[in-house]
Parts: C-alpha cells; structure tokens; sequence
C-alpha cells in the first residue's frame, strides 16, 4: 500500500479544519506524489475553502482514518507535555497502532506522528473540530488512549495529566467520565466506585443502575463503526467497566 493511497482512503472529514492544515503540512515531501496519484489533497476536497466546524449542526460518521489522524495529533500533544518526549512513549504509540492496524499501516502512521510532532498545535482548535465531528463513544476512546500513552513509563506525570484534563474539556467530555477513565490507570482502594461513577455511599441498587449504565456507555458496539482494529481498545474499558462491578459485589457481598 503507498503513502499515498493510506492517506486518501482512509480520511474523511478530518481533511478539512486545523486538522486539515496540521496533516497538509506534515505530509511535506509526500505532496507531489500525492498529487501524482491522483489522491485529493485539502485543497481539493474543500474547493480552496475551510469549513466553519463551529457552525455544523449534523455530525458525519467518523471513519477509522479520523480516528487514527485525531489520535496522532493529541498523542503528539500529551507526549510533549511533560518537556520531553520518553521513548517508552513513543514505542506504546507505535505498539498500539501496530496492534490495531497492522505492521505496514501502523509504520506509515508513525512516519505521519514524526512529522506531526515537530509541529507547534494549537490543542483548542484540534480538540473542537474533534468534537464537533466526532461521536461521544469515539472520544471517550480517544480518552483512553491518551491516558494509556501517557502512563506507559510507568508514571502519569502532573503536566500530562494537566494536558489530558485540558483535552478533555475542549473535547466536551464530562469530569465524570474523565475521572472514570483516569481510574482505570491508577491504582486505589476507591477505583472501582470512580470507574462506575459512584460514590461509595451508593445503595446495592445503586450500584447495579451505574453498573447497567456504564456497560452501555463503554460497549464495544458503540465504536463498531471505526472498524475491528478498534474494538481491542474498546473492550479494554469494558472490561474494566466488569471487573469494577464484580469487585463491588465481592465486598458488599450482593448478587
């Protein structure tokens, strides 16, 4: 597969706006073979014109390529946080996207993160052409990923999580769910209730509805259409969504 035909085929909506604009000038040498091909660039797809993202009241359906180009970008963002860029880190990049996309598709991802990391990205731009363009299940893995990327030399450090909690509410994602998925990454005698959104407070039936609640919020279902390659991550956050569950009924000692 060349450069060329990955880029085109995989993106839809993320080649307009400043995502569009950040993958443009990544892309760099890439450009004339792109055009070659016959593979539309920004230019062509938006007829020279940059979409108003905070006026659109419909939201297209997000394709895989979205996804992965909006998951590079933010994962440049956390990555540089911390004013360095561990090599732990950029190995869980790369491992994960060799996880879900294959070892040819995850090497050409890699080239585009390197040219994208050594952009200067404006978070509240990218993070709101996401939101408007991206459903909330879609997000809320992004979310989890960063998370991930961040904690994979062991420790989340307080400018990276400052940087995931700013992406977060660019990204019009709530405190609740932010404070969910950060659980899943730490280890306390509380995280369970956080992942479920409880207090520990809660009655038994209480923690059944969060429990019900949270399964449907976290199914694999909800991001089917990104793809296969995506429903590993997914099911990653729902099964931490059980785990919590069945730790609460063990210590309450409820069915």
């Amino acid at each position: 597969m060349s450069f060329a035909k990955w880029v085109g085929g995989a993106l839809g909506w993320s080649f307009g706006g400043p995502i569009g604009a950040i993958i443009g000038l990544a892309l760099g040498s890439f450009v004339d073979n792109l055009t070659d091909s016959g593979t539309p660039l920004l230019g062509d797809r938006q007829a020279g014109k940059q979409r108003d993202y905070g006026q659109r009241t419909s939201r297209p359906r997000t394709q895989s390529g979205d996804f992965e180009v909006s998951l590079l970008i933010l994962a440049s963002i956390v990555i540089k946080a911390d004013g360095k860029q561990d090599q732990r880190e950029l190995d869980f990049v790369r491992q994960q996207f060799s996880n879900m996309y294959g070892k040819e598709r995850a090497n050409k991802a890699f080239e585009l993160f390197k040219r994208i990391n050594k952009q200067n990205i404006s978070t509240r731009q990218v993070c709101l052409q996401i939101k408007q363009m991206m459903d909330h299940a879609s997000r809320l893995q992004l979310l989890h990923f960063l998370f991930g990327i961040a904690k994979a030399d062991g420790i989340v450090t307080e400018d990276e999580l400052r940087q995931i909690y700013t992406i977060t509410g660019y990204l019009g994602i709530s405190n609740r769910d932010f404070e969910s998925i950060k659980a899943m990454f730490y280890n306390s005698s509380d995280n369970a209730y956080k992942i479920l959104e409880i207090d520990k407070s809660v009655s038994d039936a209480e923690v059944k509805k969060a429990y019900r609640s949270m399964a449907k919020k976290y199914h694999p279902d909800r991001v089917g259409h990104l793809g296969e390659e995506h429903r590993e991550g997914a099911e990653a956050k729902f099964r931490q969504v059980q785990e919590s569950y069945e730790h609460i009924q063990k210590e309450r000692g409820f069915k």
